[in-house]
């Protein structure tokens, strides 16, 4: 793990970003080599933050309840509700999953 990587190191990262996010680098793949660079704890601070309008938003735009959306994640409707009223905020496990569906739909986790 570098701490402070070179120019090269940074472009070659910035690169991966982009074909991880265009989807020509697997996250699997993507995530191998952002952990070797740049350590894991980096990696889980660029995960971005979620609002419960957004939550709202991205289970809406799927077009399915809450408790299907629950059963998908695994989680609670209870839970769920909580998230989409703002009484609770995601993070961890849940806050990934709620990217990847943001950012690749809902089929992202079921296959």
């Amino acid at each position: 793990m570098k701490k402070n990587p070179n120019r090269i190191t940074k472009e070659l990262l910035e690169t991966a970003k982009g074909m991880h996010k265009v989807g020509i680098l697997d996250d699997k793949t993507y995530e191998k080599i952002t952990k070797r660079h740049l350590g894991k704890e980096k990696l889980l601070l660029e995960m971005e933050p979620i609002t419960s309008a957004e939550i709202r938003s991205i289970r809406e735009r799927e077009n399915i309840s809450q408790a299907v959306f629950a059963n998908y994640l695994n989680l609670t409707v209870g839970y769920i509700s909580q998230l989409e009223r703002g009484m609770r905020r995601p993070s961890g496990a849940v806050l990934a999953l709620l990217n990847i569906v943001r950012h690749k739909g809902l089929n992202a986790i079921l296959y």
